[in-house]
This record gives C-alpha cells, sequence and structure tokens, in this order.
C-alpha cells in the first residue's frame, strides 16, 4: 500500500526539570536537547513538544520510588499514571503509545507491545529523560503519541576516576518488606583523548502491601525481584573534529516471589498474594535479559560546513510472563525481540549570519526488528515476524532574527514484513471451552508512505512565546496481536494497515519576572485506523480498527519567589473519540485504557539552609465516568469500568554533610492512603482489581568523589 502523506513538523513547548533544585522549573539558560531532531540544540530554537526530566530530579524521584514508571508519572503531565506493576499497559502518552528509546536505540516492541518497554533501565544510570509529546517519525516506527528518551550518564571530569556510591534501604511497617539497593558510576579521562564512563546497580526489593499491610497480587508483581543494570562507554576523541564511542547498557530483572492468587470481587474485594503460588515449574516472570550495544561516531566537518554523525546499535530483549491457565494446557508467554539498525545523519549550514541562519539535516534510517511472542515449551502465540525499515529523511531548519524558527521535513518509511507460518493457540472461552487452532499461512507485508513535519515557534518576548504545528508519525502497531487472534488462514485477509497519526499543536510558553514560570498546550490528533483494545461478545479481547480524534489541553505553572522556596503545579485533561462505522459519526468513546482520566501534579520544595532540601509532590488523579455497564449483566466492558478519583502525597529530603557525603529520605504514600490504581478500575475485571502500594520509605547514603 502506497501513499503520499503532507505534515507539518512537531511543536509546543519545552519544560525543563531544574538542576538547582529538586523541582520542575523551566530555566532561562541555553538548555540543550537532543531528541527532538537528533542533534544537540538550544531549547529557544526547537520548535518542538519536549519535557525534560533532569538528573537532580531523577535522583529525587529515586529516593521516594526506584520504579521510572512511578518517575514518569509525577513528572510528565500528559502520561497517565502508573499501575505500580512490571507491565506498563494502559501508561499511554496523549491517548497513545510511545516510543521508549535508551540513548536512540528502540526499546519498543510495537510489533507485538509487550508494554514492558518503560522498565528497561535503572534510574541511576540516567542523566535526563526527554519526552517528545504528541505524533513523532523523527525515530520510526511505534511513536504514536510521543518518544521517551531515556540519556545515560557520560564522563564530565577530567580526573582519572570520579564517581558516586549510592547505598539504600527500602521498607514498609510490615515484616519482609525490606528491600536493598546499590550503585556504582564511575567516569574520568585516561588521557586527553580517551574517556570512559562505567556504572552497576543492583536492587532486591522486598514483599508489597497495600496500605493495610496485605499482599498485593502476585500478577505482574515487582516484588521479590532481583534487578540488575549495568553500563560501560568508551570514548576517544580521534582530532578535535572526529570522536567515536561505544556503549554497552545491560538491564535484567526476575522475580522469585512464591504467592498464591487469591482473586477478589470486582469494585469490592481487592485480589491479592496468599499463601504458595502453584506447585509447578515456571520460569521466573521479569525480564531476564534487555542488552543494548551502540557504536558512534561524529565528524563536525567531514565536508563543506558539513557534520556527520553514525550511529550502529544492537538490540536483544526478552521479557517473561507468569504461568496462565488461558491457554488450553497453560503456559507462560515471553516477547522476543532483536534489532538491528543503522542511523546516518548529515548536518550542512547552509548560511550563519549575525540575524539568521539555516540548516539542512538529511541522512537514512535502517531498522531490522525480529519480533516473536511465545509460551515457555515452545509453542507460538504469534508468528515471527521479522520487518525490514528503509526511511531516507530531510529536514530545514530557519532561525530568523534570534526569535523566529521555522522548521520543516519530510521521511519516506519503506517496510517490509515477514510473517511466518504458525498455528494459532487454543485459548479459553467464556464458556471453559477452548477455541480452537487453526493453520494460518504467512507471508509478506509491504508498507509505505511519505510523512513530513513542519512547524513555527516565535519567541516574541521572555514572557510570551508562542508555536504551533502539525506533526506524523507511522506505525505498524500490535500486528502481533491481530495476526494471534486470526480467524482466517492466511494473513492476506486481515487488517494490517499501519497506524498514520496527524497532530495538530498551538499553545504558549513564558517566564515572568522570572518569578513564575508558565505553560499552556492544546493538542489534537487523528488517526484513519487506530489500535484499541476492545471485548468480544464472550469477553475476549480483540483489535478495533477504526478512524480516531484525540483531544486535550496541558500545562504548568511554576512560583520562585525566593531562593529558598519554589512550588507550582500541572494540569492534563484529554478526551478520545471514534467513529466505529467509519462513517463520520464519531459518537463512540476510546476507552479508558487508552483515554486516561485528568491529573494534577503538584509540589512544593523548600531549601531552610543551604546542606537541607525538603520536598512534598502530590498527584491527584480525577474519576472518570464514560461508559455505562452492560443493562443484563450489570457489567463494565474492559476498558469501560467507572474509575474513581484518588489523591497521593509523597515525602523527599536531602541533607549534605559535606560536598562528598549526602543523606536522602523519601516516603512514598506518605500517608498510608488505601486505594486502587486506574487499572484496576477501567479493567473492570476480578484479577485486576488490586490495591496499591501502602506507605513504604527509602533511606539512601551517597558518596562522591
Amino acid at each position: 500500500m502506497k501513499k503520499i502523506i503532507l505534515s507539518v513538523a512537531t511543536l509546543a513547548t519545552i519544560t525543563t526539570f531544574a538542576q538547582k533544585t529538586d523541582s520542575l522549573q523551566v530555566k532561562d539558560v541555553d538548555e540543550v536537547v537532543l531528541t527532538a531532531s537528533r542533534k544537540r540544540e538550544n531549547i529557544k530554537e526547537i520548535p518542538s513538544s519536549v519535557t525534560i526530566v533532569g538528573e537532580k530530579q531523577v535522583q529525587a524521584q529515586l529516593t521516594v520510588n526506584s520504579d521510572i514508571t512511578s518517575i514518569l508519572q509525577y513528572t510528565v503531565p500528559s502520561l497517565a499514571t502508573s499501575s505500580g506493576q512490571t507491565s506498563n499497559t494502559g501508561q499511554t502518552l496523549r491517548g497513545r503509545q510511545v516510543l521508549v528509546l535508551i540513548d536512540g536505540i528502540p526499546q519498543s516492541t510495537p510489533l507485538r507491545n509487550g508494554a514492558r518497554d518503560l522498565r528497561s533501565i535503572d534510574p541511576s544510570v540516567i542523566e535526563r529523560i526527554e519526552v517528545i509529546k504528541g505524533a513523532s517519525s523523527i525515530y520510526g516506527n511505534g511513536a504514536d503519541g510521543g518518544i521517551i528518551n531515556y540519556i545515560t550518564r557520560k564522563s564530565k571530569s577530567d580526573k582519572k576516576i570520579s564517581g558516586i556510591s549510592q547505598v539504600g534501604i527500602t521498607g514498609q511497617p510490615y515484616g519482609g518488606t525490606l528491600g536493598v539497593r546499590a550503585s556504582q558510576f564511575l567516569s574520568g579521562k585516561i588521557t586527553n583523548k580517551f574517556d570512559y564512563a562505567a556504572s552497576f546497580a543492583y536492587e532486591r526489593t522486598g514483599y508489597m502491601k497495600d496500605a493495610d499491610g496485605v499482599n498485593l497480587s502476585p500478577t505482574y508483581s515487582p516484588a521479590k525481584m532481583d534487578n540488575y543494570n549495568g553500563m560501560l562507554k568508551l570514548g576517544y576523541d580521534i582530532t578535535d573534529n572526529q570522536r567515536i564511542e561505544v556503549s554497552y547498557i545491560g538491564y535484567a530483572s526476575k522475580s522469585d516471589l512464591d504467592l498464591g492468587l487469591k482473586t477478589g470481587k470486582y469494585g469490592i474485594t481487592p485480589t491479592i498474594g496468599e499463601g504458595r503460588g502453584l506447585n509447578l515449574e515456571t520460569t521466573p516472570q521479569g525480564t531476564p535479559r534487555n542488552h543494548n550495544v551502540k557504536i558512534s561516531y561524529d565528524n563536525k566537518n567531514i565536508f563543506w560546513n558539513t557534520s556527520l554523525n553514525l550511529n550502529l546499535y544492537l538490540q536483544d530483549f526478552r521479557t517473561v510472563y507468569g504461568y496462565s491457565d488461558t491457554f488450553l494446557n497453560g503456559g507462560q508467554s515471553n516477547v522476543i525481540s532483536k534489532k538491528k539498525g543503522a542511523r546516518v545523519n548529515f548536518d550542512t549550514q547552509l548560511w550563519n549570519s549575525q540575524n539568521s541562519q539555516g540548516e539542512v539535516i538529511y541522512g537514512v534510517d535502517i531498522l531490522n526488528d525480529q519480533t516473536v511472542q511465545k509460551l515457555e515449551d515452545g509453542r507460538y502465540w504469534t508468528p515471527d515476524m521479522d520487518m525490514t525499515n528503509i526511511a531516507p529523511f530531510m529536514l530545514v531548519k530557519v532561525d530568523l532574527f534570534k526569535k523566529l524558527t521555522l522548521k520543516g521535513g519530510l521521511r519516506y518509511e519503506n517496510m517490509n514484513v515477514k510473517v511466518g507460518d504458525f498455528n494459532t493457540l487454543s485459548t479459553l472461552k467464556t464458556d471453559g471451552t477452548f477455541t480452537k487452532s487453526i493453520f494460518v499461512t504467512g507471508g509478506e507485508l509491504k508498507y509505505n508512505a511519505f510523512v513530513g513535519n513542519i512547524g513555527v515557534r516565535y519567541n516574541i518576548e521572555n514572557y510570551i512565546n508562542v508555536f504551533g504545528s502539525f506533526s506524523q508519525a507511522y506505525s505498524i502497531n500490535e500486528l502481533g496481536r491481530i495476526l494471534r487472534t486470526s480467524t482466517s488462514d492466511t494473513i492476506n485477509n486481515l487488517e494490517t494497515k499501519p497506524i498514520i497519526v496527524n497532530n495538530y499543536e498551538l499553545g504558549a510558553t513564558g517566564q515572568i519576572a522570572k518569578w513564575l514560570n508558565y505553560e499552556v498546550t492544546s493538542y489534537v490528533s487523528t488517526s484513519k485506523l487506530g489500535a484499541t483494545f476492545i471485548q468480544s461478545p464472550d469477553r475476549a479481547l480483540t483489535i478495533q480498527r477504526a478512524p480516531e480524534i484525540v483531544y486535550g489541553v496541558e500545562g504548568f505553572l511554576h512560583f520562585t519567589p525566593v531562593k529558598w522556596i519554589n512550588f507550582g503545579g500541572s494540569y492534563s485533561w484529554m478526551e478520545g473519540i471514534t467513529s466505529v462505522k467509519d462513517d463520520g459519526d464519531y459518537s463512540t468513546k476510546i476507552n479508558n485504557s487508552r483515554i486516561s482520566a485528568p491529573k494534577v501534579l503538584a509540589y512544593v520544595q523548600v531549601k531552610p539552609t543551604q546542606n537541607l532540601s525538603v520536598g512534598l509532590d502530590m498527584l491527584h488523579a480525577f474519576g472518570q465516568d464514560r461508559f455505562d455497564p452492560n443493562t443484563k449483566t450489570g457489567l463494565y466492558a474492559y476498558g469501560e469500568g467507572e474509575v474513581p478519583e484518588y489523591t497521593v502525597f509523597n515525602f523527599k529530603s536531602s541533607y549534605d554533610i559535606n560536598k562528598s557525603w549526602r543523606l536522602s529520605l523519601g516516603i512514598e504514600n506518605v500517608f498510608n492512603k488505601l486505594y486502587q490504581p486506574a487499572i484496576a478500575w477501567w479493567a473492570a475485571r476480578d484479577s485486576d482489581f488490586t490495591n496499591s502500594l501502602g506507605m513504604r520509605g527509602t533511606f539512601m547514603i551517597e558518596y562522591k568523589f
């Protein structure tokens, strides 16, 4: 299938998180962003919607909870709330799926979204997190709602060796909940040309319990889990203009939690962990491997006013889920994904005068993604899927009068997916019988299209900067899910067309009198074919392909009346509608598995002395009542359950003993509130109705040298 699609560049404001404090702040300095255009750019020149979570903000949130999905829910306004589990199902960005990267290496598995891409790295190794909000094709397949790029630490010291050592304990006011974590980061320069950065982190979590001291459900549980993260970066400056860097980042997690599952009743009694688990030989659930290898080469002047950035990368990912009896003879499923890729990026300066400059960025992306979902006993749940994507691109950027930025680009997506022959799995139906397995003949699926981007940002004065944009994403999302529920004997009879998202955005940002920063953004995204989980008449989950519109607003205020205190907050709201009959009647709402409830984040940070910092974060999730239950059964369909509102407070503090030693104390759910995560309600299933984590404290000691 071939389409020509015109578009416009992603555009919005930049939210940064302060480096001098542990709280939200938009900095009036030359902050640099890497992800928006795949090069280092000043914030004031970028017509893109970007949230930057800085290193100190990551470390402060790490003191409260090391789960990266929790850190993100407290720092990214338009990201849905965390489930508190190893799965990030439902944690969408602006109502759509997000592409997760580590240093530009794709972690997501859009061919079969296993929902474990957010939890693919330990926060201790993160220097900053850059979030591109809104549809983007900058990094290829899967960025319907935007991009989350974990940028890892690098060497910043001229010493031969410097580092940060951290040890900590976590615990709840109940027995058996004690956990430990430790991390070590080392960096330095061996010679004037050779530098390195290395780290290792380990965490052992304890049992996790709700506010009443009851064990949380063992399904997708992060309790009794060993988490490992290692990193090694070696850099060599060949000349003043040339540099080569080799890096490895590895992550692994596995659980030895042995709790039985006591299924509750939706809306009444939570599902909990009780007794001992099944006496079966099972594989520990978790992500046993996530290997990332990258080689990058930079040349600042390879030819006429042109720089080159070349990246070669490999990723080897495997994640394992818990035992389920919904398959004939039972089993555990896994998702395995192996990626190989190359990115060639040229940047040519067309002109550079005192009041204006112009440049063109161009190159090609090559990606091979091999993904499959199987059971641990070898049975296929999806076929082998082998995607090759070759995408040349070009982006033109013009800056005028140091106030006006214009950006526009074009990218040609050319995807070819080879699908193997397979037998569908026999799965359990609501009447207690199993579906019939059928043989499906594979083949090749080809997709290609032009996508483009254009946008403008006008920095009128410090107190008012306006922006507007139109941007696109092109992705093959949940192809494996569509194939595995096939009722046809050939893939050519299935609806496997790609998702093409058009994102429109308007907003304003600014700084007033150096004590108030603000941002307000509105957006609309449309797609002729979406991909949403819905419930079939026999209560099985299927993928709905239908036209969609998602729209929303978000914004924040940040106050710094005096140096020793700052406070503020953010608000996000969205809605999504679809035309299930493709007749232009958008009267059906996209369900709550994608459209999250409005969310308010608020914080206050106080520094009563130079060495002491104390803060309080609040997350308020509003209620969500968008659907009615079935009139005959009184049951909600999957994704349509009514979600009640809840409010949670987290406490965080740190004390600098001297330049080398720091003590930190964080308390999650400081008032020990008993509540359920949003997914427990909107999923509307007994087994998913679980409580959230009760009060838990983290104490850490840090040494810098």
